[in-house]
């Protein structure tokens, strides 16, 4: 006697746009689909499978993530949220996504250590009904919902900035991100790709920084040793590291393309004239907030865009201002730029700074 083969949940429907707040989920591109799940019965349980935590913007992703979770509006939608972080080890991510699904959450946030590594643990989120929402490093997958900024266009715009304020070429230091994540190699190919388009000579050194500013600091004071000094500098994150290191060093300011931490920002409009004119660009943590929001719209039975776009928060030298791109008072550990009013998403530092960002 043969048993029968398990149920396959039904995946989303796809219908035609907009999508339920077209102001905030806007869709990635103009043949972006759109997805109905079918509506559950709240309150939800939501995890948020995150990976690498050793740097700053990741501890206030996992505390931005908390404090949204928290809010009284979305808490009364929330049977349970939970928080793992697995660092680099990709089957560990993995393994906790497994954990959940067979846990029977309703949905599963993720900020994937490897975009191509899920294939199976889709599938099996997909059968069971469980909705996978993917934010900052997405999965190469049209069976979960991605949501991010152009991470290769930051890319494109820093390069820019080089072209624009270093008009001969000549040597650049590129600080890169987390090896193998999607956000570090779209940035990387980004600059790269703009930077051999240009009709201008460039010599590029690359470390690895993992966007934090005490391993971008060492990187960059061992490549000023080393191949220095540069004419102009990218970096992914780290970047208050990546100055305090030029200062250590007594490196002339150069032009530099930059992430948005609060440090940064500081310095590129304490030594403006000195020579260190900036283009800070990026996406704060917020945007797991935005994950949040689409997994509950989609677990709602609210109209979706597979790929969610997300505006970056951009400012560029001479334009720093005191009190809204960047703030003295605050600490140098902090991502400016960390709303998004389009989706009714604003949050205090002190909002946020009072979680944890341990796992829960």
């Amino acid at each position: 006697m043969f048993s029968a083969p398990p149920a396959v949940a039904a995946g989303p429907e796809v219908v035609s746009g907009p999508a339920a707040e077209p102001e905030c989920f806007a869709p990635w591109s103009a043949d972006t689909k759109f997805l109905k799940y079918e509506a559950k019965q709240g309150p939800f349980r939501i995890a948020l499978a995150n990976g690498y935590i050793a740097n700053t913007w990741r501890i206030q992703m996992i505390q931005t993530a908390k404090a949204y979770a928290a809010q009284p509006d979305v808490a009364a939608k929330l049977k349970e949220f939970k928080v793992v972080s697995t660092g680099e080890d990709v089957p560990a991510q993995i393994s906790a996504i497994n954990n959940f699904i067979d846990s029977g959450y309703d949905a599963i946030v993720v900020n994937a250590q490897n975009p191509t590594a899920f294939g199976p643990v889709i599938k099996r989120a997909k059968e069971a009904g469980v909705i996978l929402v993917a934010f900052d490093n997405i999965l190469d997958t049209q069976d979960a919902i991605n949501v991010n900024v152009d991470q290769k266009g930051l890319g494109v715009l820093w390069a820019n900035w080089l072209i624009n304020n270093v008009p001969n070429g000549g040597k650049v230091l590129e600080v890169r991100g987390v090896a193998g994540t999607s956000v570090d190699t779209d940035r990387h190919n980004g600059v790269m790709e703009t930077l051999n388009a240009s009709g201008k000579t460039w010599d590029v050194t690359e470390v690895v920084g993992k966007w934090d500013d005490g391993v971008a600091q060492k990187a960059t004071a061992d490549a000023i040793a080393t191949n220095g000094p540069f004419d102009g500098i990218t970096g992914q994150g780290g970047d208050t590291g990546i100055v305090q290191a030029m200062i250590d060093a007594k490196h002339p300011f150069v032009p530099f393309g930059g992430e948005t931490e609060n440090g940064f920002r500081k310095f590129c409009a304490a030594h403006a004239d000195d020579g260190l004119k900036c283009s800070s660009a990026g996406t704060g943590p917020a945007q797991v907030a935005v994950a949040i929001k689409t997994a509950i719209a989609a677990l709602e039975g609210n109209v979706v865009p597979q790929s969610v776009k997300l505006p970056l928060a951009i400012v560029e030298h001479p334009n720093f201002k005191e009190g809204e791109d960047y703030f003295p008072d605050q600490s140098d550990n902090f991502f400016v730029g960390n709303s998004f009013p389009t989706c009714g998403i604003n949050f205090t530092a002190q909002e946020i700074m009072g979680q944890t960002q341990e796992n829960q």
